[in-house]
């Protein structure tokens, strides 16, 4: 059966980089158009990720659940789906902030989108907890390895080749070493030699150009 515990390694990224992405957008000097594009595209990567995260759960998982043990996962999964479309309707205004500020590198702009990445935080955290505390249970219970695997190549695939190691590096930062083990599981052994090796130093050679590094750290 499934070992969704690779799932922890997706959400600690989510955790970790929209709190250090808000941080980042504000350190940004008013009309410095180079390093707002850069930092807006930064903030496009995370909600790309995470628009994607959604809907590889909305394809592959909650059609299972519901196929195979209705009674039990209706209630929840229509409480998912809700909060999916909250987040979505988050990310969205994200988004727009970030095209926004892209073009004009206001400090107006700016403020507004280190303001509406704050906001979609708190709602993201407690449907991560929700997913780590009800749902997980469920997958690894009613879906098989391949099922499941397949949610993780649907976000996998959608990735271009040329951010694959950075994406790597983002999972593997904070990872423990039983989620790293789970993660390696569903990931093909060849795909795993490149990127688990290439995927940190690209991290952090992005973080540094960027300036991640010491919105981390402080």
């Amino acid at each position: 059966m499934a070992d969704s515990r690779d799932m922890y390694i997706v959400h600690s990224l989510f955790r970790r980089e929209f709190p250090a992405a808000a941080a980042l957008v504000r350190t940004v000097v008013a009309d410095d158009a180079g390093a707002a594009a850069r930092v807006a595209d930064h903030v496009l990567l995370l909600t790309g990720a995470l628009t994607l995260h959604h809907s590889g759960e909305d394809k592959y998982v909650w059609p299972t659940l519901l196929l195979r043990v209705p009674d039990e996962t209706a209630p929840l999964v229509e409480t998912m789906e809700s909060q999916h479309e909250g987040l979505h309707a988050a990310v969205a205004e994200v988004e727009e902030r970030a095209t926004v500020w892209r073009r004009s590198a206001a400090s107006a702009d700016r403020d507004a989108l280190a303001t509406t990445i704050d906001a979609m935080i708190e709602p993201m955290s407690e449907h991560l907890v929700a997913e780590e505390t009800h749902v997980l249970p469920l997958i690894d219970e009613h879906l098989t390895d391949e099922e499941w695997a397949e949610a993780g190549k649907h976000g996998m695939s959608a990735v271009r080749k040329s951010q694959l190691p950075l994406v790597f590096g983002m999972l593997l930062r904070d990872a423990r070493p039983e989620h790293i083990e789970s993660f390696r599981a569903v990931v093909p052994g060849p795909v795993w030699f490149v990127f688990s090796r290439l995927g940190p130093r690209a991290y952090d050679r992005y973080a540094r150009q960027l300036g991640l590094d010491r919105v981390t750290a402080a």
